[in-house]
């Protein structure tokens, strides 16, 4: 009798591991957080029932030990605890940011905030909250240059684009560091180096929640919109959640409400908007799977590479699709090809006998059978074709997985995003099937 309860017991205890580990493997034991927790509590923070714990598919993130329902706080953070611009001139920078002139910007004395205090180590009131920020990113200004090429052409782009506002932004603020020069035994330069930066802007752009405070004289006009809430700053998105989250004038706290419920013991998880995955990997390093906000981008070179040259319309056709911004945002969904590629096809399709009407064509009136019959041919070539591409970069990726160890992690973003754009690419196919079939 008591060997077989002995059994099940066992069995129990193995089933109750197994689950705490698809649901996350309580990290409150760790010593940064109890640091940190401690830190948050001297700071007029009330432990409430959030933990930070490890998720199999998540990583690190915040479980809830009682079930949440609908209007539920999920956390308050008190004012104290956040880190604004209003930090940043009330510690021993703030002389030195209030006489710079030309003003610097809200992001850069944030940024030499986060530089300072992480070389100040064991000296700074920040340690137990630098202690937990994330060593590396995966934001596209972090990413190798072979695992940029990998990315969506759009996206790709983008990448470069952001590459080049860290620089720019690393080159007009060295002046600046170097005034900082009587605060430090080393040199500023190497202090303040670009790695540095790189490493603040990221910790900025992908953890700040959005928090409006007030035109101040001593900084350039670009709005100063950012906090960074410690503790808070764990809880990962999903966009399948509702919340609502502000600060509160009355408990001078920032607040975040659920409009989801979750159930005890599972991941807590806030919504950082409607993002598809490259927005979410360009803004904050990350791609969420089915994702219902995913799209894949057409770009105007592929668009305009199944319409032959020899089109006497043809560019007139292309500057009607510019002056109308028809030429941007043309998207395949999980629901197919979205309206913008369908119209910006139809508009390239018309025949010469059929040009005067293209205001119709933007309003989304039919023009001819022949029209909506070449429109959706067309649209399929072209969503066979994106797919092949992906499918191709899928097999460079797996190549390069095998041979770089040291990039393993960056490629696996790259993959994950590709997996998913196939993913939407055979679902439009399918769907332009069966329109064809229909029509």
């Amino acid at each position: 009798m008591k060997k077989s309860s002995g059994r099940t017991g066992r069995k129990r205890r193995r089933r109750k591991h197994l689950q705490s580990f698809m649901d996350g493997v309580n990290s409150s034991h760790k010593m940064e957080y109890i640091k940190l927790k401690k830190w948050l509590k001297d700071r007029g923070f009330e432990d409430n029932n959030l933990r930070p714990a490890q998720f199999w598919d998540t990583g690190r993130g915040l479980m809830t030990t009682k079930a949440l329902q609908v209007r539920d706080l999920i956390i308050s953070l008190p004012e104290k605890c956040l880190l604004t611009t209003g930090t940043v001139l009330s510690s021993c920078l703030g002389e030195y940011v209030m006489r710079w002139k030309p003003p610097v910007s809200p992001l850069i004395a944030l940024c030499t905030f986060l530089i300072a205090e992480k070389h100040a180590g064991e000296k700074s009131l920040w340690k137990p909250y630098l202690d937990v920020l994330p060593k590396t990113y995966t934001c596209p200004v972090c990413l190798e240059h072979d695992v940029v090429s990998l990315l969506p052409q759009p996206l790709r782009k983008k990448a470069q684009e952001q590459r080049m506002t860290v620089h720019e932004l690393y080159m007009s603020s060295k002046a600046f560091f170097s005034s900082l020069q009587p605060l430090f035994a080393e040199n500023t330069g190497t202090v303040f180096n670009y790695s540095a930066l790189e490493w603040a802007w990221c910790t900025i752009n992908t953890r700040t929640i959005y928090m409006k405070h007030s035109q101040r004289e001593c900084f350039s006009l670009e709005p100063d919109v950012y906090a960074l809430a410690p503790y808070l700053d764990l809880l990962n998105h999903s966009p399948n959640v509702q919340v609502k989250a502000a600060f509160n004038e009355q408990t001078r706290s920032y607040e975040i409400w659920t409009n989801s419920q979750c159930k005890k013991y599972e991941e807590v998880f806030i919504c950082y908007g409607p993002h598809d995955n490259q927005r979410l990997l360009l803004e904050y390093g990350f791609v969420t799977m089915n994702n219902p906000h995913s799209s894949v981008y057409v770009s105007s070179d592929t668009l305009l590479k199944y319409f032959p040259p020899l089109d006497k319309q043809r560019n007139a056709k292309i500057s009607i699709l510019k002056d109308h911004d028809f030429l941007e945002n043309l998207t395949f969904g999980w629901d197919g090809p979205s309206w913008r590629l369908l119209t910006a096809l139809k508009l390239l399709s018309l025949g010469a006998d059929e040009f005067t009407c293209w205001r119709r064509t933007l309003l989304g009136d039919v023009i001819s059978a022949r029209n909506e019959q070449q429109t959706l041919n067309i649209t399929a070539k072209i969503c066979h074709f994106l797919m092949e591409e992906t499918q191709h970069v899928l097999l460079q990726i797996s190549q390069l997985k095998r041979n770089k160890e040291n990039l393993k992690k960056q490629l696996a973003l790259v993959e994950a995003l590709r997996l998913e754009d196939l993913k939407i690419l055979q679902k439009s196919a399918e769907i332009l099937c069966d329109l064809n079939m229909a029509t």
